[in-house]
């Protein structure tokens, strides 16, 4: 997932998102066609290592379009922060879904690799995974598109789908012209071993994310300091503390002490409090900021009371 998505209007971004997962849903029912005519007609297990991929990601796909349409809806009265972590449990779902097809795959290349035979109509074969690798492509801009300006999860776990699909055409490919060309028979197993372990190292790193997600794992170090740097940039607050943030899909949720004068009366402070969530708000759209104000010295006074008992 982009640790620095750009500025983008919630609006904006939810429209891209949807877009984005139309998009991935269209590409894979049309590559499933294909790649189903060509491991057909060529009888090839790394074809079939490729078609299994396209199902795959035609049911994380549909599974993202709905968790996508569940997540992006607003907070509501049972719901106050929100229904981001739709995403999250979408993603743990494609996880496990990835990890089991490349335990079938494994066991289909092995197979192949102990009785290797010639691929047939290797020419349909080629043509099938370029014409796939050109169609995915340019999916996959597009969506790098999209997670540049939003940060999803979802599209970022559908992103890795379809980086995984390059390879693994272009793998198919290659496989597909050393059997038939220089009777390799044993690239096609070969290669179908090499697509699942790609495809299970993908599953693990959307699990991670996932996991991170739901457990309120904190922003990236950069974007906290980020935040420090806008709230130290209002001239009266002094310092802060207490910074704690998470992710809930693409929501962002901010909570911080800012420290001020001591002497300042609480409705100043209420009004500076106000001017630093809107620049938070401003460095990161969409975000929701929760700000507690202090004297400045409290927590110095605190420490020195707690160290004398």
């Amino acid at each position: 997932m982009s640790a620095h998505p750009e500025a983008l209007a919630p609006e904006k971004a939810r429209r891209l998102m949807r877009l984005a997962s139309y998009a991935s849903v269209a590409v894979a029912a049309l590559l499933i066609g294909v790649k189903f005519i060509a491991y057909v007609l060529t009888d090839s297990v790394a074809m079939l290592a490729s078609l299994v991929d396209s199902l795959l990601d035609v049911v994380a796909s549909l599974v993202n379009l709905l968790a996508l349409r569940h997540a992006l809806e607003p907070a509501d009265l049972e719901h106050r922060f929100g229904h981001g972590k739709v995403e999250a449990l979408a993603g743990l779902a494609q996880s496990a879904a990835i990890a089991g097809s490349s335990v079938f795959l494994l066991l289909e290349a092995s197979e192949r690799l102990l009785n290797p035979h010639p691929v047939s109509a290797s020419g349909i074969g080629i043509a099938v995974s370029l014409f796939a690798i050109v169609v995915t492509y340019a999916l996959v801009l597009f969506q790098r598109y999209v997670l540049a300006r939003t940060g999803s999860l979802v599209i970022s776990a559908d992103s890795l789908h379809y980086v995984g699909d390059l390879l693994s055409n272009g793998a198919t490919a290659l496989a597909i012209f050393l059997s038939a060309t220089f009777a390799l028979a044993y690239a096609d197993g070969l290669f179908a071993v090499l697509i699942a372990g790609y495809i299970l190292i993908g599953s693990w790193s959307i699990f991670r994310k996932s996991y991170d997600m739901l457990m309120d794992h904190e922003l990236p170090e950069e974007q906290r300091k980020r935040i420090g740097q806008v709230v130290l940039g209002h001239p009266e607050v002094r310092s802060f503390h207490d910074l704690r943030t998470r992710l809930s899909g693409t929501q962002i949720f901010i909570q911080i002490h800012i420290d001020l004068d001591p002497d300042m009366t609480l409705t100043r402070a209420h009004v500076i409090s106000d001017e630093v969530e809107a620049r938070l708000c401003a460095a990161f759209p969409g975000a929701e900021v929760l700000i507690h104000q202090d004297p400045a010295g409290l927590n110095e006074t605190r420490s020195a009371l707690a160290g004398t008992h």
